[in-house]
């Protein structure tokens, strides 16, 4: 896993937990990189795992929550990190069609070891899509987090409802009902 996701996760504890939470679930873990993140660098997801676990055990806050969070918070660091991608696009429907053949494609170029999600969109109907997330980290809700910060930052409301292809999270259909 790439370790923006590392350091922006560090960075949301501190913000929301603060500095002391952070010392606390690096300390609690077994990681092989003593937590020493650097943005371009690639760790072992188990050490994020680790990392969520220890925080949802101190804050009694589900892990699945606390993933939700790290997506809304994350989505802030891809609207200010990449606003020119966004600004290609001038619906969340026409983003949301783009991240396999152009957003997914340009991280590559950028990160070219990222074990990144596979998205299947489709339009089902009139303001309906769905689409079917696969990925063996089981980070949908950081996927849906992300997909609900599309439709706020572009201005349209949705409405995202989840069912579990593979009940590990691993396939998840996304019922999304838009503006």
């Amino acid at each position: 896993m790439k370790g923006i996701v590392f350091t922006e996760f560090l960075e949301m504890v501190e913000t929301k937990f603060g500095l002391e939470m952070v010392d606390y679930i690096v300390e609690s873990s077994d990681l092989k990189s003593k937590g020493a993140y650097t943005s371009i660098g690639t760790y072992d997801f188990v050490e994020m795992l680790q990392l969520i676990g220890h925080l949802s055990e101190k804050t009694a806050i589900p892990a699945e929550k606390l993933i939700y969070e790290y997506g809304l918070y994350f989505f802030g660091y891809l609207e200010t990190n990449y606003p020119h991608i966004f600004k290609q696009y001038n619906s969340p429907v026409a983003f949301l069609h783009s991240v396999e053949g152009h957003i997914h494609v340009q991280v590559r170029k950028i990160y070219p070891d990222a074990e990144l999600p596979t998205f299947e969109v489709r339009e089902i109907g009139p303001n309906q899509m769905e689409m079917i997330y696969h990925s063996k980290r089981a980070l949908y809700k950081f996927a849906e987090a992300l997909i609900r910060k599309t439709f706020d930052h572009y201005h349209e409301k949705c409405e995202i409802e989840l069912k579990m292809i593979q009940s590990n999270g691993t396939e998840v259909k996304f019922m999304i009902q838009h503006d």
